[in-house]
């Protein structure tokens, strides 16, 4: 799988692909939590890291963001669940783009087994999100990081 940088004019794209995973994995978020989020990705965070994506054919399967050695943001388009993309982006990000950390929302058990998976082992918990809402984080870090 080949990973793509992604250009601003992706972003449209990127940002449906966004609330198309979260809805499918992200059940503990309130709409109104969905609603707030998707501006500030679209017109902040995507400008705040450095995006990569695999396309199968014309359209976006999925895209990893990295800052400063953090994954910030990894999002796969449902339909195309469990094909390896998901994988592929964070070794990506690991081999490229020297990522070695990651915050993983506790209410989503299989995004912190994926990253168990891959090596990365449970550092800290964090009460809040990075927005200070009641949403628990995970810290996890590769070995390296630790």
């Amino acid at each position: 799988m080949n990973v793509v940088k992604v250009r601003q004019q992706a972003y449209p794209a990127l940002i449906t692909l966004w609330e198309a995973s979260v809805r499918a994995t992200h059940h503990f978020l309130p709409e109104q939590h969905i609603a707030q989020l998707k501006p500030l990705i679209l017109e902040h965070y995507f400008d705040a890291v450095v995006l990569g994506a695999i396309k199968q054919g014309n359209e976006v399967a999925g895209f990893i963001g990295v800052a400063e050695g953090n994954i910030e943001m990894l999002f796969v388009h449902p339909d195309f669940f469990g094909q390896g993309i998901g994988r592929a982006l964070t070794l990506y990000a690991i081999q490229h783009l020297g990522a070695s950390k990651v915050d993983v929302n506790e209410q989503n058990p299989q995004a912190i087994g994926f990253y168990e998976k891959l090596g990365f082992k449970r550092t800290g918990r964090s009460a809040l999100d990075g927005q200070g809402n009641p949403f628990p984080l995970i810290h996890m870090a590769t070995e390296a990081a630790q």
